[in-house]
Protein backbone atom coordinates (compact mmCIF):
# COMPACT_ATOMS: atom_id res chain seq x y z
CA UNK A 1 0.00 0.00 0.00
CA UNK A 2 1.06 3.57 -0.60
CA UNK A 3 2.70 5.38 2.29
CA UNK A 4 0.70 8.50 1.38
CA UNK A 5 -0.34 10.21 4.61
CA UNK A 6 -3.83 11.62 4.87
CA UNK A 7 -3.83 15.36 4.41
CA UNK A 8 -5.10 17.52 7.22
CA UNK A 9 -8.65 18.61 6.44
CA UNK A 10 -9.45 22.28 6.21
CA UNK A 11 -11.67 24.13 8.65
CA UNK A 12 -15.19 24.56 7.29
CA UNK A 13 -16.77 25.95 5.28
CA UNK A 14 -15.20 23.95 2.45
CA UNK A 15 -16.11 23.81 -1.23
CA UNK A 16 -15.57 20.37 -2.78
CA UNK A 17 -15.69 20.38 -6.59
CA UNK A 18 -16.86 16.98 -7.85
CA UNK A 19 -14.73 15.81 -10.74
CA UNK A 20 -17.52 13.51 -11.90
CA UNK A 21 -18.84 16.54 -13.79
CA UNK A 22 -15.43 17.57 -15.14
CA UNK A 23 -14.00 16.93 -18.60
CA UNK A 24 -11.68 13.97 -18.02
CA UNK A 25 -9.76 14.82 -21.20
CA UNK A 26 -8.75 18.02 -19.39
CA UNK A 27 -8.40 16.59 -15.91
CA UNK A 28 -5.33 18.62 -14.96
CA UNK A 29 -7.08 21.85 -15.89
CA UNK A 30 -10.22 20.80 -14.03
CA UNK A 31 -8.29 19.94 -10.87
CA UNK A 32 -6.35 23.19 -11.06
CA UNK A 33 -9.59 25.03 -10.21
CA UNK A 34 -9.42 23.69 -6.67
CA UNK A 35 -7.29 25.67 -4.26
CA UNK A 36 -5.70 23.24 -1.77
CA UNK A 37 -5.80 25.99 0.86
CA UNK A 38 -9.58 26.37 0.53
CA UNK A 39 -11.10 23.40 -1.28
CA UNK A 40 -11.35 19.63 -1.35
CA UNK A 41 -11.59 17.52 -4.50
CA UNK A 42 -14.57 15.16 -4.39
CA UNK A 43 -14.43 11.82 -6.22
CA UNK A 44 -17.78 10.08 -6.80
CA UNK A 45 -17.27 6.34 -7.28
CA UNK A 46 -20.29 4.36 -8.54
CA UNK A 47 -20.49 0.65 -9.34
CA UNK A 48 -23.73 0.21 -11.35
CA UNK A 49 -25.05 -2.01 -8.55
CA UNK A 50 -25.54 0.09 -5.43
CA UNK A 51 -26.48 2.98 -7.71
CA UNK A 52 -27.53 2.87 -11.39
CA UNK A 53 -24.38 4.35 -12.88
CA UNK A 54 -20.74 3.40 -13.42
CA UNK A 55 -18.00 5.98 -13.01
CA UNK A 56 -14.33 5.33 -12.19
CA UNK A 57 -12.00 3.47 -9.90
CA UNK A 58 -8.64 3.87 -8.17
CA UNK A 59 -6.74 4.63 -11.40
CA UNK A 60 -8.48 7.96 -11.83
CA UNK A 61 -8.08 8.80 -8.14
CA UNK A 62 -4.37 8.04 -8.51
CA UNK A 63 -4.20 10.38 -11.50
CA UNK A 64 -5.93 13.08 -9.49
CA UNK A 65 -3.46 12.53 -6.65
CA UNK A 66 -0.56 13.19 -9.02
CA UNK A 67 -2.20 16.36 -10.31
CA UNK A 68 -3.27 18.08 -7.08
CA UNK A 69 -2.19 18.45 -3.49
CA UNK A 70 -5.79 19.12 -2.46
CA UNK A 71 -7.54 16.87 0.05
CA UNK A 72 -9.06 13.94 -1.91
CA UNK A 73 -12.55 13.15 -0.63
CA UNK A 74 -13.56 9.76 -2.07
CA UNK A 75 -17.27 8.87 -1.89
CA UNK A 76 -17.91 5.16 -2.49
CA UNK A 77 -21.41 4.50 -3.81
CA UNK A 78 -20.68 0.80 -4.13
CA UNK A 79 -21.72 -2.55 -2.76
CA UNK A 80 -19.26 -4.28 -0.42
CA UNK A 81 -17.08 -1.18 -0.03
CA UNK A 82 -14.74 -3.04 2.31
CA UNK A 83 -13.26 -4.86 -0.70
CA UNK A 84 -12.10 -1.58 -2.29
CA UNK A 85 -10.72 0.39 0.64
CA UNK A 86 -7.07 -0.60 0.24
CA UNK A 87 -7.07 0.21 -3.46
CA UNK A 88 -8.49 3.68 -3.04
CA UNK A 89 -6.25 4.46 -0.09
CA UNK A 90 -3.21 3.35 -2.06
CA UNK A 91 -4.38 5.57 -4.92
CA UNK A 92 -4.22 8.58 -2.61
CA UNK A 93 -7.61 8.99 -0.98
CA UNK A 94 -7.35 11.20 2.10
CA UNK A 95 -10.90 10.40 3.21
CA UNK A 96 -13.11 7.47 2.27
CA UNK A 97 -16.86 7.72 2.73
CA UNK A 98 -19.05 4.62 2.62
CA UNK A 99 -22.82 4.34 2.57
CA UNK A 100 -24.55 2.98 5.64
CA UNK A 101 -27.00 1.22 3.32
CA UNK A 102 -24.17 -0.63 1.53
CA UNK A 103 -22.56 -2.08 4.66
CA UNK A 104 -23.59 -5.42 6.13
CA UNK A 105 -21.40 -4.58 9.14
CA UNK A 106 -21.13 -0.78 9.31
CA UNK A 107 -18.93 -0.76 12.38
CA UNK A 108 -16.51 -3.21 10.81
CA UNK A 109 -16.32 -1.29 7.55
CA UNK A 110 -15.75 2.03 9.30
CA UNK A 111 -13.00 0.46 11.40
CA UNK A 112 -11.44 -0.90 8.22
CA UNK A 113 -11.43 2.58 6.68
CA UNK A 114 -9.73 3.91 9.82
CA UNK A 115 -7.15 1.12 9.64
CA UNK A 116 -6.05 2.27 6.18
CA UNK A 117 -5.01 5.62 7.63
CA UNK A 118 -7.72 7.53 5.76
CA UNK A 119 -10.25 9.74 7.46
CA UNK A 120 -13.63 8.08 7.88
CA UNK A 121 -16.89 9.21 6.30
CA UNK A 122 -20.41 7.80 6.54
CA UNK A 123 -23.06 8.67 3.96
CA UNK A 124 -26.85 8.49 4.21
CA UNK A 125 -29.32 8.33 1.33
CA UNK A 126 -32.28 10.73 1.52
CA UNK A 127 -34.60 7.99 2.75
CA UNK A 128 -32.31 6.86 5.57
CA UNK A 129 -33.04 8.62 8.86
CA UNK A 130 -30.22 10.04 10.92
CA UNK A 131 -31.24 7.74 13.79
CA UNK A 132 -30.19 4.72 11.71
CA UNK A 133 -26.59 5.94 11.94
CA UNK A 134 -26.66 6.95 15.59
CA UNK A 135 -24.63 3.98 16.78
CA UNK A 136 -21.63 5.02 14.67
CA UNK A 137 -21.76 8.82 14.50
CA UNK A 138 -19.39 9.49 17.38
CA UNK A 139 -16.61 7.61 15.58
CA UNK A 140 -16.69 9.22 12.15
CA UNK A 141 -14.88 12.26 10.81
CA UNK A 142 -17.56 13.17 8.30
CA UNK A 143 -21.28 12.63 7.89
CA UNK A 144 -22.46 12.98 4.29
CA UNK A 145 -26.12 13.91 3.97
CA UNK A 146 -27.17 13.15 0.41
CA UNK A 147 -29.44 15.93 -0.83
CA UNK A 148 -30.43 13.95 -3.94
CA UNK A 149 -30.78 10.23 -4.61
CA UNK A 150 -27.23 9.02 -5.32
CA UNK A 151 -26.40 7.81 -8.80
CA UNK A 152 -26.59 10.76 -11.18
CA UNK A 153 -25.31 14.32 -11.28
CA UNK A 154 -27.46 17.31 -12.08
CA UNK A 155 -30.49 16.43 -9.94
CA UNK A 156 -32.65 18.98 -8.13
CA UNK A 157 -31.89 19.68 -4.48
CA UNK A 158 -34.26 18.02 -2.00
CA UNK A 159 -35.38 20.75 0.38
CA UNK A 160 -36.54 18.33 3.05
CA UNK A 161 -32.94 17.22 3.60
CA UNK A 162 -32.28 20.51 5.36
CA UNK A 163 -34.03 19.07 8.40
CA UNK A 164 -31.62 16.10 8.41
CA UNK A 165 -28.70 18.53 8.30
CA UNK A 166 -30.16 20.40 11.27
CA UNK A 167 -30.64 17.14 13.13
CA UNK A 168 -27.04 16.11 12.39
CA UNK A 169 -25.78 19.40 13.79
CA UNK A 170 -27.93 19.02 16.89
CA UNK A 171 -26.71 15.44 17.45
CA UNK A 172 -23.10 16.55 17.10
CA UNK A 173 -23.57 19.31 19.65
CA UNK A 174 -25.49 17.20 22.14
CA UNK A 175 -23.03 14.29 21.99
CA UNK A 176 -19.79 16.26 21.75
CA UNK A 177 -19.00 14.67 18.38
CA UNK A 178 -16.51 16.16 15.93
CA UNK A 179 -17.70 15.08 12.49
CA UNK A 180 -18.01 17.54 9.63
CA UNK A 181 -21.38 17.63 7.89
CA UNK A 182 -21.15 17.37 4.11
CA UNK A 183 -23.97 17.88 1.59
CA UNK A 184 -23.96 16.48 -1.93
CA UNK A 185 -26.58 16.88 -4.64
CA UNK A 186 -28.10 19.95 -6.24
CA UNK A 187 -25.60 22.19 -4.48
CA UNK A 188 -25.21 25.67 -5.98
CA UNK A 189 -24.80 29.06 -4.30
CA UNK A 190 -28.47 29.39 -3.31
CA UNK A 191 -28.88 25.87 -1.90
CA UNK A 192 -25.43 26.00 -0.32
CA UNK A 193 -26.41 29.08 1.67
CA UNK A 194 -29.42 27.26 3.10
CA UNK A 195 -27.35 24.19 3.91
CA UNK A 196 -24.73 26.35 5.59
CA UNK A 197 -27.40 27.97 7.76
CA UNK A 198 -28.68 24.50 8.68
CA UNK A 199 -25.24 23.36 9.82
CA UNK A 200 -23.36 21.93 6.84
CA UNK A 201 -19.65 22.60 6.55
CA UNK A 202 -18.61 20.85 3.32
CA UNK A 203 -20.36 21.51 0.01
CA UNK A 204 -19.99 19.16 -2.96
CA UNK A 205 -20.82 20.68 -6.34
CA UNK A 206 -20.36 19.25 -9.80
CA UNK A 207 -22.64 20.66 -12.47
CA UNK A 208 -22.80 24.01 -10.65
CA UNK A 209 -19.05 24.37 -11.24
CA UNK A 210 -17.85 22.29 -14.17
CA UNK A 211 -20.88 22.68 -16.42
CA UNK A 212 -20.87 26.48 -16.22
CA UNK A 213 -19.48 28.87 -18.81
CA UNK A 214 -16.75 30.00 -16.41
CA UNK A 215 -16.02 27.19 -13.91
CA UNK A 216 -13.46 29.22 -11.97
CA UNK A 217 -15.95 32.01 -11.41
CA UNK A 218 -18.65 29.47 -10.50
CA UNK A 219 -16.39 27.96 -7.84
CA UNK A 220 -15.62 31.40 -6.44
CA UNK A 221 -19.35 32.17 -6.26
CA UNK A 222 -19.86 28.95 -4.28
CA UNK A 223 -17.02 29.87 -1.93
CA UNK A 224 -18.57 33.28 -1.35
CA UNK A 225 -22.02 31.78 -0.75
CA UNK A 226 -20.83 29.54 2.08
CA UNK A 227 -18.80 32.19 3.90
Amino acid sequence: MSTHAAASPLAPPIAAPSILSADFARLAESLALADPARDWVHCDVMDNHFVPNLTFGPLLVAAARRLTTAFLDVHLMVERPETLLAGFRAAGADQITVHLEACADPGGVLAAVRATGARVGLALKPGTPLAAAGRWLAGVDLLLVMTVEPGFGGQAFMEDMLEKVRAARAWRESHGARYLIEVDGGIAPDTARRCRAAGAGVFVAGHAIYRQRDPQRALEELRQAIR
